[in-house]
């Protein structure tokens, strides 16, 4: 007990004395932006700053341009940090604006909806923090900072794993940015992205509509079929689309191309392959009734999330003897300004799993930590690229408060409160919860052995098979090698 006291007071002083510099480098990501797959400055930033405190740096992981790795130290067991960077479209937003605003500081229209800008500082800090352990100690171990990109419709994880990136991690540890704190331990959704593509045949729509095949009608009739399949699909299912080309701006012209994007999600990978396999064939039946031709593009996949209670019960251990956050009177103020402007629907959603903790209560920021029960079976009906490392390799993760409690996910009060002083407090708070996860690893190596055999035995033997099929190229490659 004595050391593990020991270890989370040299901790503290590591960020009391980095905590300026994570914040600066959480912000200038903020300001970025940057979509999946082009997050080519903020992938940079963390490079240089790992690369500066003696990291080696491998570019291009798993074909990549902005996916990297840095390593430090040369043996011993291999503990992963894995870093986002991501941003999501039609969120910019200004920085501590009460009503949605376009921000004036961060250009185009991306913004950081789901916090990745924090979660990827704070795993890069942790990395450094346990760099900084190990220099005092002499403890032998290879540390490692994944930057992964597109968590956010890219699943750049899940290329990641295909390409055997994480094949020789002994532990992966990983956080998300929330509005409460307390252990990642419920299941996610495993997914299915794919475009669907209908080209018929251009005419005049007065003139000599006969003469024309819509395949604008073709992405309607699909839509309109799949709306039906929701009655007939698992509870916990979920499909969701965009028109991203509805074939023009003419109306006076039947649409010769149209172009929809499905997102399909199911409780584990053949669940959702079974979903898209009958929502394929609802758009041929669309191609058919049409006589238009249809292309069916995949794009990614992600699995579901495989939890491993014995790296819960050590990540919460920490999680108890670091306490609550450190929240101040002005941040509690400013929580209150933002909670006043969610409605009480999202107040609801954000209590109900919660009501044995908060007792009737909603407070403005959930400062305290959500107990842990292993027997629990919640699931988060979103999906996440994690999971395929989690199938890889034992994964564990956390929720911290960074938010004003309630704040949904994907919304322009993330955004706003981005840049924040709880932000940050969250941020800082995370990356000690990581850092201290990893050092009562390193102190107790027969933990990791646990959880590898407790992977081995959640998989049923079976080793991990990637969703994406091997033939799918990695978003971006195919225009590189044209281009060459």
């Amino acid at each position: 007990m004595t050391q593990a006291v020991h270890a989370l007071a040299q901790l503290a002083d590591f960020f009391a004395r980095e905590t300026p510099r994570m914040t600066a480098l959480a912000d200038q990501i903020w300001s970025l932006a940057e979509l999946r797959y082009a997050e080519t400055v903020s992938a940079d930033l963390h490079v240089q700053a790992l690369q500066a405190a003696g990291f080696r740096i491998t570019r291009n992981v798993a074909g990549i341009g902005t996916a990297f790795m840095a390593e430090w130290g040369d043996e011993g067991p291999v503990l992963a940090f894995l870093g986002e960077y991501d941003a999501l479209s039609g969120l910019n937003q200004q920085s501590g604006a009460l009503v949605c605003t376009p921000s004036i500081d961060s250009p185009g229209l991306a913004g950081h909806g789901c916090g990745h800008h924090l979660l990827g500082t704070s795993a890069h800090f942790a990395a450094l923090a346990v760099q900084a352990h190990l220099r005092r100690c002499g403890g032998r171990a290879r540390i490692r900072y994944y930057g992964c990109p597109a968590e956010e419709g890219g699943s750049g994880k899940t290329f990641m794993a295909r390409a055997g990136v994480f094949d020789d991690v002994d532990t992966a540890l990983t956080w998300h940015p929330g509005s409460f704190t307390g252990l990642f331990s419920q299941a996610t959704l495993a997914n299915i992205q794919a475009r669907f593509i209908f080209r018929g045949r251009a005419a005049h729509a007065g003139h000599s509509p006969h003469l024309g095949r819509s395949a604008l009608d073709a992405v309607e009739l699909m839509n309109v079929g799949v709306n039906y399949l929701r009655e007939h699909m698992p509870a916990d299912a979920r499909v969701h689309y965009a028109i991203t080309d509805s074939g023009g701006l003419s109306p006076n012209v039947v649409q010769a191309r149209a172009e929809v994007l499905y997102l399909i999600r199911a409780r584990n990978n053949s669940d959702a392959a079974d979903l898209y396999r009958r929502v394929k064939n609802i758009a041929r039946g669309a191609e058919l009734m049409t006589e238009c031709q249809l292309e069916i593009v995949f794009e990614k996949a992600c699995s579901n999330l495989m939890q491993n209670r014995t790296l819960n019960e050590v990540m919460y251990a920490q999680m108890q003897a670091l306490g609550q956050l450190g929240v101040d009177a002005e941040q509690q103020r400013q929580a209150g300004d933002f909670q006043a402007t969610l409605d009480a629907s999202d107040l609801e959603q954000a209590s109900r799993p919660l009501a044995s903790v908060l007792r009737g209560k909603v407070p403005a920021i959930f400062d305290g930590l959500v107990p842990y029960d292993p027997q629990a079976d919640e699931t988060v009906f979103g999906s996440t690229d994690v999971a395929d490392v989690s199938w890889v390799t034992p994964t564990v993760q956390a929720w911290v408060a960074c938010f004003a409690f309630g704040t949904p996910l994907h919304s322009w009060q993330m955004v706003s409160q981005g840049q924040m002083g709880l932000a940050h407090t969250g941020m800082v708070h995370a990356s000690k919860i990581l850092a201290a996860t990893a050092i009562a690893l390193l102190d107790d190596p027969a933990l990791m052995t646990q959880a590898r055999q407790e992977l081995i035995e959640r998989r049923g033997g079976q080793p991990y098979r990637c969703p994406i099929p091997a033939e799918v190229p990695v978003p971006g490659q195919a225009a590189q090698m044209a281009a060459a």
